[in-house]
C-alpha cells in the first residue's frame, strides 16, 4: 500500500500524524517482524533521533485503539506487535524467538466443552505453535559437523 494510503486511512479515523507518528505507521506498514515497542523505537531513531519511547508507546496504543495493531503476548519477556489483524496464528522458535504467521483455520478441529459455552459466546481464537525455524536448525547442523 503507498505511504499517501495509508496516510489517507489513518487521518480519517482522526489520528493525529505528526512525522514521528508517520515514520512508525511505515515502519510497521507490512511488517511481518512481529517487532517490539524497543524494535520500532530503534528503527525510527535512525530517522529522528529525537524520538522518545514515550512516543512510541502512545503510538502503540492509539493504533491498538483504532484496531489496525494486535499486541502479542507471546513471549513471556516483552510484548510484540503485528499490523496484520486478520485473523490468524503464529509460530515461535524456542531457540531464536523468531516469530511467524499462520494463516490456517483450526475452529472446525478446536472444540469446547459445552458447559464453558454455557457461559461464553466466542468470538475468535488464537493458537501459539512452538518449534525450531529452519535457520536454527540448519546452525545445529553445521555445529554438529
Amino acid at each position: 500500500m503507498a505511504m499517501k494510503e495509508v496516510i489517507d486511512r489513518y487521518r480519517e479515523k482522526g489520528l493525529r500524524l505528526t512525522p514521528q507518528r508517520l515514520a512508525i505507521l511505515e515502519f510497521l506498514e507490512g511488517n511481518v517482524d512481529h517487532p517490539t515497542a524497543e524494535d520500532i523505537f530503534h528503527a525510527v531513531k535512525m530517522k529522528y533521533p529525537m524520538i522518545s519511547l514515550a512516543t512510541i508507546y502512545n503510538t502503540i496504543q492509539a493504533l491498538k485503539e483504532l484496531g489496525n495493531l494486535q499486541e502479542i503476548t507471546i513471549d513471556p519477556e516483552r510484548k510484540h506487535y503485528d499490523p496484520n489483524t486478520s485473523p490468524h496464528h503464529h509460530i515461535v522458535c524456542t531457540r531464536c524467538n523468531r516469530i511467524g504467521d499462520v494463516f490456517e483455520d483450526y475452529s472446525r478441529v478446536l472444540s469446547l466443552s459445552e458447559d464453558i459455552l454455557k457461559v461464553f459466546k466466542i468470538t475468535g481464537n488464537h493458537v501459539d505453535f512452538y518449534g525450531v525455524c529452519i535457520k536454527c536448525q540448519e546452525n545445529k547442523k553445521k555445529k554438529e559437523v
